[in-house]
């Protein structure tokens, strides 16, 4: 059964960092696209960033510089370290297998920043 489970959400300060991870199974994360989004109350589904099979990383212009997507193949999980927070990236983080569209969503982490 594939599933996508999400965790290392919570409170931090803006300017401070978390990590959050994104544990796979049921099926081989290194061999799919997979992408972190998010969704902050009352928005829509806005993609943050992808890693491909191949390794190559992408990012959302407003992350980019910020974030960094990697993923342990030998732990099948995939993470997102993401750096100098701001207020508005507080949001419901999810990971998401396939591109261009997601075919498998977990259930998210939530993010908070705030002083």
């Amino acid at each position: 059964q594939v599933q996508l489970v999400e965790s290392g959400g919570g409170l931090a300060q803006p300017g401070g960092s978390l990590r959050l991870s994104c544990a796979a199974a049921g099926f081989n994360l290194s061999a799919h696209g997979m992408s972190w989004a998010r969704q902050a109350p009352g928005k829509g589904l806005e993609w943050v960033s992808r890693i491909d099979s191949d390794g190559d990383t992408y990012y959302a212009d407003s992350v980019k510089g910020r974030f960094t997507i990697s993923r342990d193949n030998a732990k099948n999980t995939l993470y997102l370290q993401m750096n100098r927070l701001k207020p508005r990236y507080s949001a419901l983080y999810i990971c998401a297998m396939g591109w261009p569209y997601f075919t498998r969503v977990g259930q998210g982490t939530q993010v908070t920043v705030s002083s």
